[in-house]
């Protein structure tokens, strides 16, 4: 049992191995951070020169990649500087050189024309220093990048340089380095100037959850009230739509160790230390890997959705007991008809993974804060989600009386067993039509939903068959009475669900592209982007409860305002990029563009009030009568 054990951590492992492809000492790229100069007063304005010099034949992605309509979605990973602990410098935006373009053939499609970073390029970080600054001012720049040939790409890698600067009295005279005047000579004067500081890392904790304002500094004793808001996230995760459907398989497994107090204690252990490894490996993916910076990203790759949606059915097989067919061996671990060592901990594995696509309100504050933080945060932050998720399967596994009512054989037990089964092999199929639409169509063309009638098919069916067998195996009348009415709803909340998440909607969507946003925000609409995904099940809540709501539908189809989706089922890079500039991580996300906003208003969690008056503000003063068109 220890051996098989000791296979699962060594497989988990290895999924994470791309986390240490920061390691890669096979770089085909060299990279120098160099300061303008290293000695400069308070008020200066410097530019921090990051020098990529490629070998040759390589380059990597630019930090906006335009991937030719031929490859599809191909994931390319964009080059980025990411800001990190600066002190006493304010950091503006990066300013890029310019791409070159070449034929590749990165997709198997066949050459084509794409811009990419290769020989020499220099990008620059412009710095102001503080007023106030004294002594020293640093600042650690994070580079992403992921170095390609013509037809195939290493793992994207980050490297950390730490920029340490000398503050010397004001009126002290300092100069360049004449040495670095060639490396300097691309940098725009200008961009202090023209551009606004860039969003550094920050103790500074913020987060609105439909309508209430949570914000305190996370700093030291701060950082304690972070991590409750992480646990009772990762405990919420538990009463998500894409979770609950499993709660009753664990129940009824550890209901099967409830006369052995400490095995079942040590079983509901190890399935905790599951769920919080998950966790732990998804931090460790987004500290390590440039291009994760997403919980739910997992299931933006449709092959790990399909993964997903292929074990739950394999599950849904061992439920209605099919195990006589000679399946892979990896299934009968996670039998839930008997509980062992290896079997718990990839549950709690599984169970994580499911929770994925449902991020609880307020968690992906503490998420996309944690992010932006040293490791050790960023860990704990991810610990906590887990321990919070796990903490339910704990209490159960350390009272055993709380399950002593559970069924453990019987007609009943097998009954129960088997409509759980027929249910799982639903959850499959959505995790199944979530991972194919996105393979069978481009991100602006409609999603494919035929697989949701499918799923209200299947639940009806086990709905009808569970019925008849309870008036088989019981004559109680109360019993046959509460089975018949409850399925009886159930079925028939499963089919508004399906109903209400296959219909187009009230809303005239346009789909998002760069192009399409540039132009509605250049005619100075209103621009409500809603960030979404097929596998989003609260993003469907938030549509179907918020914005279908007459009023909002109102505002959304009427005049100078333009309603746009960004759905992010499979691999769509602009919509990505578009997520990653709102510096946000996770969705549901609704964006609130317009000519009366600096900067737009965003929200994962919000209400018709909020809504209504995000768009007002955009609308900012009215300039003439005449309605814009919203173009293609």
């Amino acid at each position: 049992m220890r051996s098989w054990f000791v296979r699962l951590v060594y497989a988990l492992l290895l999924l994470a191995a791309p986390a240490l492809a920061g390691a890669q000492t096979d770089s085909k790229v060299a990279i120098s951070v160099v300061p303008e100069r290293t000695t400069v007063r308070p008020g200066d304005q410097i530019a921090i020169a990051v020098r990529f010099e490629f070998e040759p034949g390589w380059h990597s992605h630019t930090n906006d990649p335009q991937i030719p309509p031929a490859w599809g979605s191909f994931p390319a990973v964009p080059t980025t500087i990411e800001p990190d602990g600066a002190q006493h410098l304010t950091v503006h935006p990066v300013q890029w050189p310019d791409g070159h373009e070449i034929l590749l053939d990165l997709a198997g499609t066949g050459p084509e024309p794409y811009a990419v970073f290769e020989g020499v390029a220099v990008a620059y970080v412009p710095v102001t220093v503080s007023p106030t600054a004294a002594g020293k001012a640093s600042v650690t720049l994070r580079v992403g990048y992921q170095v390609c040939d013509d037809r195939t790409c290493q793992f994207p890698d980050t490297q950390t340089f730490a920029v340490v600067l000398t503050v010397v009295e004001p009126g002290t005279v300092t100069a360049n380095d004449p040495a670095n005047a060639e490396l300097f000579r691309g940098f725009d004067l200008n961009a202090f100037a023209a551009t606004a500081p860039a969003k550094a890392s920050s103790s500074a904790f913020q987060t609105n959850v439909f309508g209430l304002d949570i914000r305190f500094d996370a700093g030291g004793a701060g950082l304690f009230a972070l991590l409750g808001i992480a646990l009772l996230g990762g405990f919420v995760l538990n009463l998500t739509p894409c979770v609950l459907p499993v709660i009753p398989l664990k129940i009824m497994g550890l209901s099967q160790s409830a006369g052995h107090p400490r095995r079942m204690l040590f079983l509901g252990v190890v399935m905790s230390i599951g769920v919080i490894t998950f966790w732990l490996a998804i931090a460790a993916a987004m500290v390590f890997i440039s291009g994760f910076k997403a919980v739910n990203q997992l299931f933006q790759l449709p092959v790990f959705t399909l993964g997903v949606g292929v074990f739950i059915a394999l599950m849904a097989v061992g439920m209605l007991g099919l195990f006589t067919v000679q399946l892979p061996g990896v299934v009968y671990l996670v039998d839930p008809k008997t509980e062992s060592v290896p079997g718990s901990f990839l549950f709690g594995v599984m169970t994580a993974v499911l929770s994925t696509p449902c991020t609880a309100p307020f968690m992906a504050g503490a998420v996309a804060w944690s992010t932006k933080q040293p490791v050790f945060v960023t860990l704990a932050t991810f610990g906590a989600i887990g321990l919070g998720m796990a903490a339910p399967y704990l209490v159960l596994a350390a009272f055993p009386r709380l399950l002593a009512r559970v069924p453990k054989s019987g007609p009943g037990s097998e009954l129960v067993k088997k409509t759980i089964g027929l249910l799982m092999v639903a959850v499959a199929v959505f995790f199944l039509g979530s991972g194919l639409d996105p393979m069978l169509r481009q991100p602006i063309d409609p999603p494919i939903r035929l697989h949701w009638w499918l799923i209200a098919a299947i639940v009806v069916g086990t709905v009808i068959w569970l019925i008849a067998k309870t008036f088989r195996l019981t004559k109680s009348a109360p019993l046959r009475a509460g089975v018949a009415v409850g399925g009886v709803l159930f079925a028939g909340a499963t089919l508004a669900i399906v109903r209400a998440v296959t219909d187009r909607g009230p809303i005239d969507w346009v789909a998002y592209t760069p192009e399409r946003f540039e132009q509605q925000t250049a005619e100075g609409r209103v621009v409500v982007v809603d960030f979404t995904a097929e596998w989003c099940l609260n993003c469907k809540a938030l549509e179907s409860a918020v914005l279908h709501r007459p009023e909002i539908v109102g505002l959304l189809n009427g005049p100078g305002v333009t309603p746009m989706k960004v759905d992010l089922t499979g691999t769509n890079v602009p919509g990505q990029n578009k997520l990653k500039e709102l510096n946000w991580v996770g969705i549901p996300l609704l964006a609130v563009y317009g000519p009366g906003l600096q900067q737009p208003i965003t929200y994962d969690s919000y209400t018709p009030e909020m809504v209504r008056e995000a768009i007002e503000k955009a609308r900012g003063p009215r300039v003439g009568a005449t309605e814009p068109g919203r173009g293609g």
